[in-house]
């Protein structure tokens, strides 16, 4: 089959799956419903077959195939738009980067400000991402480069075109009231709580099988958090409402009325990285923020290794 179109109508087709509506992916487009209603329809006619069922909003199988032709369209123009890029001296433009809330709140400052010293010519656009968002937004060219996240007992693959670097490792912490009696102890194992005490968070424990976080959900003493941000199960630990598993980034500046304690049987450890598109040539300007994410994720490690060493564990 050989057809004609135009590549604009596959940037709808995505935006209307990806927000599963029309409306929605005309507001962010631009258009109106009706003009993203008659892109969509143009497709089909050219096509000659549908490519989105209308209710839910959802791709059909010849959809799909022009959603992975559109994301190699993306991925081909982003690569080529970085290395056009790099043969630049990198002193000027634009860098964005992404990043999750806790390396937005601690890593990031203090690698941005050594940017903005070094290059202060370059537009900094920082957006705080969930992790899900993040391959994408790289593909598509809306962000330069990202941190992310896996966890040791559960890596994440690398799609192909992107590239990761290691960042830094964080533990993650069992964090109590500072009144709980086993504030004083050195470490604790889940199972040391009882199930009604968890602060269910976003932290991946799912290889806890043996621990009592998933049992006696219904408890009327339990208090089930639907949210991704730590720092608001944070105040709920601090205001007395349960205990939590946390990232230990997220404790550096954590209030008094709360203990961190390591966790043992088993350990959890989320992976941090920096991430981009995998390309010939990037921008000097990218290339040292790399380098700054990575002096600075090094000092954070630094700060939390001696406070440990010294027993004064932050949040402790």
């Amino acid at each position: 089959m050989s057809w004609s179109f135009d590549p604009r109508h596959l940037v709808t087709l995505a935006a209307v799956v990806r927000l599963g509506s029309f409306a929605a992916a005309a507001e962010e487009l631009g258009y109106t419903q009706s003009a993203v209603s008659q892109q969509v329809a143009e497709l089909e006619r050219r096509v000659g077959a549908r490519v989105v069922v209308r209710r839910p909003v959802r791709a059909t199988e010849a959809g799909q195939v022009l959603l992975d032709t559109e994301t190699a369209i993306s991925e081909s123009m982003s690569r080529a738009a970085t290395e056009l890029a790099a043969l630049a001296d990198g002193t000027g433009g634009e860098v964005r980067l992404g990043a999750f809330i806790s390396a937005a709140a601690s890593i990031v400052p203090p690698a941005l400000a050594r940017l903005r010293a070094t290059h202060p010519a370059v537009h900094i656009t920082l957006r705080e991402l969930e992790q899900r968002e993040t391959h994408a937004l790289l593909f598509r060219g809306e962000i330069d480069l990202a941190i992310t996240f896996d966890y040791e007992h559960a890596p994440g693959p690398v799609p192909a075109g992107l590239m990761q670097e290691h960042l830094m490792d964080d533990p993650i912490m069992v964090v109590l009231p500072i009144g709980h009696p086993l504030a004083g102890a050195d470490s604790v194992t889940p199972a040391d709580l009882p199930s009604d005490a968890w602060i269910n968070t976003a932290v991946d424990a799912r290889d806890l099988a043996a621990s009592p976080l998933d049992r006696d959900r219904g408890s009327g003493h339990r208090l089930d958090f639907d949210g991704m941000d730590f720092r608001t199960a944070l105040n709920l630990v601090a205001a007395g409402l349960g205990v939590a598993l946390l990232p230990q980034l997220l404790l550096l500046d954590a209030p008094p009325s709360v203990v961190a304690l390591p966790m043992r049987q088993p350990t959890l450890v989320r992976r941090l990285y920096t991430c981009r598109l995998d390309t010939r040539g990037v921008t000097a300007s990218i290339r040292r923020l790399e380098m700054y994410l990575r002096e600075a994720a090094a000092e954070i490690r630094s700060r939390l290794i001696s406070a440990a060493s010294s027993d004064v564990v932050p949040g402790r």
